[in-house]
């Protein structure tokens, strides 16, 4: 980092992040409570607020969300007259998957080859901790120069929406002149990089059901109309021969026009197998941000180990579409509702279900926030000038902002980039991303305060 008095506190504070990222990282704060016990995502909840009313947040608060869950909110005022930024960030993190794969236990953080390991410590924790440290560094080099309030989201990752829906009936409470949301990040490690566009996303259950109950696979099977191989034809129906997505009435070619995705790099990054092809057309670019993808995410079926000789009666998916900016995420569930039913084959029964949808963002690129940004990510980096880039992924709440203050500007940065893996098992965050964002963002709030 450079000789800049902000830079230099921030370095000072590394060992204390570390420290703090150690214990916010052991909580267990999966918001799904079938799975992991609310007391871990109320004690990580519990933990945010401390540190803000440790910093001297007023009105901190814990908010109790339509969808049963916590998110953490704290107002610090600035000078009379200063503007007024909204720091986002989620505590709430994907389960930790096959955890005998992680190299370190998920919810232990461990440093490995110069990178800090655990679940949530790049997606979003390690966001909750740029938040604080940015802050500290103005603090110690002459105060914040504007009014700063901080939401911690707790459902973040289960997109249920239950931040969306109490900002709604809430509308004063995140009114600010820009919003910083810190759970994006750099398209690589060192290259300064905001997000211009998210991709939204609908998720969808889908059921088919074809007997009254299993039967024996030898003295039906033939037959029979089986539920899982009617499942298996759906699911294949999303997918063009190339693996593009065909999910009938969305556009399938849109072209991103921005910063490029080598695709030799891509490969590296996605792990993917030698001799395995990537899927789609068009570039990587256009593929990741610009365009419609459907995953499945799940299957409820037998497991192999265990299995008897049997036709399935019943057999159900949980079905993800990442939507590109200009698609309305309504719209696009019904048509992937329209596609399953009508792709059912055999005149199996099949049910849809929607669990979760939220729309696709666009930034205003062009906005005094976006060359405040600019300057601090050229001090912060130096020799390196900020890129704009896409993200696939979908922040549902971007829009529920932009929608309730549309005279604000937003900002996506973080430290989710590709060598994070984040969702993945062993999931990790760079020190020096964390450094170096948080010194970009202490910067940022002084060339905006000043702008």
């Amino acid at each position: 980092m450079s000789s800049n008095p902000v830079a230099e506190t921030v370095a000072s504070l590394m060992p204390r992040a570390r420290a703090e990222l150690t214990e916010l990282v052991a909580f267990k704060s999966v918001a799904d409570f079938d799975q992991f016990p609310r007391s871990e995502s109320e004690g990580a909840a519990r933990w945010v607020a401390d540190a803000l009313t440790a910093e001297g947040f007023e009105d901190v608060a814990l908010l109790d969300t339509p969808d049963g869950t916590q998110s953490v909110y704290g107002y610090l005022p600035g000078p009379e007259g200063a503007k007024t930024v909204l720091l986002y960030a989620h505590y709430d993190v994907q389960p930790p998957l096959d955890e005998a794969a992680w190299t370190t236990p998920p919810f232990e953080l461990t440093e490995r080859d110069g990178r800090w390991y655990g679940r949530g410590a790049a997606d979003c924790k390690g966001g909750v901790i740029m938040h604080l440290l940015a802050l500290r560094a103005l603090k110690a080099n002459g105060g914040v120069p504007v009014h700063v309030k901080v939401i911690a989201e707790g459902s973040e990752e289960m997109g249920t929406g239950g931040l969306e829906r109490y900002a709604e009936q809430h509308p004063e409470l995140l009114e600010a002149d820009t919003i910083v949301i810190g759970d994006a990040g750099n398209f690589r490690v060192g290259l300064p990089t905001v997000t211009a566009t998210l991709r939204g996303m609908t998720l969808l259950r889908v059921q088919i059901d074809t007997l009254a109950g299993n039967l024996h696979s030898g003295q039906f099977g033939g037959a029979a109309p089986d539920a899982l191989a009617a499942l298996i034809r759906v699911l294949d129906s999303l997918r063009a021969e190339d693996g593009s997505t065909t999910v009938e009435g969305l556009a399938p070619e849109s072209r991103w026009e921005g910063l490029q995705y080598d695709e030799e790099q891509f490969r590296k990054d996605a792990k993917v197998l030698d001799g395995v092809e990537l899927i789609g057309s068009g570039t990587v670019a256009d593929r990741i941000w610009a365009r419609p993808a459907v995953t499945v995410l799940g299957i409820d079926c037998p497991p192999v180990v265990g299995a008897t000789p049997s036709v399935q009666a019943s057999a159900r998916a949980l079905v993800s579409l990442r939507v590109p900016p200009g698609v309305d995420a309504a719209e696009a569930t019904k048509l992937l509702q329209a596609h399953l039913e009508t792709h059912t084959p055999w005149g199996a029964r099949v049910r849809t279900e929607q669990i979760g949808q939220g729309q696709a963002f666009a930034a205003d690129t062009t906005s005094p926030a976006y060359a405040a940004m600019a300057e601090a990510m050229a001090v912060a980096y130096p020799g390196q000038e900020m890129q704009y880039a896409g993200q696939g992924g979908s922040i549902p709440l971007c829009n529920t902002l932009a929608a309730l203050y549309p005279h604000a500007e937003i900002l996506l940065i973080g430290l989710s980039e590709p060598e994070a893996q984040i969702h993945a098992v062993n999931e990790s965050v760079s020190p020096q991303e964390l450094e170096r964002l948080s010194v970009t963002q202490a910067l940022f709030l002084r060339n905006y305060a000043a702008s």
